[in-house]
This record gives structure tokens, C-alpha cells and sequence, in this order.
């Protein structure tokens, strides 16, 4: 009996540990950031004018603790439909997942679907094990105002390290090939990246299955 207590405890605190830690801010250093994507200001000023991106209003409300990036982003998504659910909190007001402010360890891809679908009434598809042709092809939907896209990456194969990540697409820059990431992490914040490495951020597992789009209209 008291060596299954003690397993459970050791069990409890290497779950509360784990989960503490994954609630910690990236520790990536600025230049590491600064080097792996583009800031740019002449190319990010021209993907701010695109017409889904400017929707946005030139603003990402940042997520408020690490494991919220999926809830912010459909939070800023929902905000430049105009619609009330424009913050975490009334993104989850009728979730059954994340109902303390915490996920603890994120939502996977299909989680952040099923939030989404309780936050509004517009359609949300789930797309995945996409092809770097199907991947292009989505992106030149991205610049439609009638559509939002959340993007499920690991930041690894951009930035060397780092976990998995959401969030919104503000737009693609088809002849530069350049994707706009409205990152909902204020470290981070909104940067460009080549289409082909978005790609391989994507196109990653998380668990048994691939990362990928949800797609919102």
C-alpha cells in the first residue's frame, strides 16, 4: 500500500513539474528568433495590407499564459470577423476543455477544432496530411476575407528548438512565396517565413497524427 502511495506521489509531481515547465515562456534568445524568420519591415508592411491581414487591424492580442496559444489565436481570428468572442476567455466560455485558463500541455489540432466550433457557428475544417502542393494551393485562399486560417507548427524546424505551437495566418505574399504568422506569442511576435519551411513545421507529428490547418468561414 505505501509503495503504491508513493508511486502516485511521484507520479503527481513529476505531472505538476512537467506542467509547470511547460508553462514557462520560451527561452529562446532574440537573436535566435530575429535570425530564423523575417521582420523585415518593407515585406511585413506589404503583407499588413493584404486584405485578410488588415482585417486584423494590425494588432495580435498575445496569449496570456504559454498553453493558450490555440484559444488566442481563434480569439484574434473571431475578432477580425467581428464577432464577440474576441477574447480567450469567451473563446472557452463553452468548452469543456481548458476550463481552469490552463491546457495543460495544449490543445492538439483536432482539440482546437472542437473549441473553435463552440465559439461560433461558421464552418471549421480540419485540414491535414497535406501535401506541399495542397499546402500552396490552400495559401492562395489565405487572402480571402471570407476565410481564416490557424496554423498547428513546431517551431524546431524554424527556430532549432521549441514545442508546438498555434497560430493564425495573417496572409501569403504569393511572389515573394513568403507566409505571414500572426504569432500569438509576444516574444515572437508577427513575422514572414518561406512557404517550404512553414511547410516542414507543419507537416510534423504531434502524437500520432500530423499537425496541420484549421480552416474558418
Amino acid at each position: 500500500m505505501k509503495r503504491a502511495l508513493s508511486i502516485v506521489s511521484v507520479a503527481l509531481v513529476a505531472a505538476f513539474v512537467a506542467a509547470v515547465m511547460f508553462l514557462l515562456p520560451p527561452t529562446l534568445p532574440p537573436d535566435v528568433i530575429e535570425r530564423s524568420v523575417i521582420h523585415e519591415q518593407t515585406l511585413l508592411e506589404k503583407a499588413w495590407r493584404l486584405p485578410t491581414a488588415s482585417a486584423f487591424g494590425h494588432h495580435v492580442d498575445f496569449q496570456s499564459n504559454q498553453s493558450l496559444c490555440g484559444p488566442a489565436s481563434i480569439a484574434n481570428v473571431l475578432r477580425s470577423f467581428g464577432e464577440p468572442a474576441d477574447i480567450e476567455k469567451k473563446v472557452l466560455a463553452h468548452a469543456t476543455k481548458c476550463w481552469s485558463g490552463i491546457c495543460f500541455f495544449g490543445l492538439s489540432l483536432d482539440e482546437l477544432a472542437d473549441v473553435t466550433r463552440t465559439a461560433t457557428k461558421r464552418g471549421v475544417t480540419v485540414l491535414r496530411d497535406l501535401t506541399p502542393e495542397a499546402f500552396r494551393d490552400e495559401l492562395r485562399h489565405v487572402n480571402d476575407p471570407s476565410r481564416r486560417y490557424v496554423i498547428n507548427f513546431a517551431r524546431a524546424p524554424i527556430f532549432d528548438s521549441g514545442v508546438g505551437h498555434h497560430s493564425p495566418i495573417g496572409g501569403y505574399l504569393e511572389s515573394e512565396d513568403l507566409v505571414l504568422v500572426l504569432d500569438v506569442n509576444e516574444k515572437f511576435k508577427p513575422w514572414l517565413v518561406e512557404r517550404s519551411r512553414l511547410y516542414d513545421a507543419m507537416n510534423t507529428l504531434d502524437g500520432a497524427k500530423k499537425r496541420g490547418l484549421p480552416r474558418i468561414e
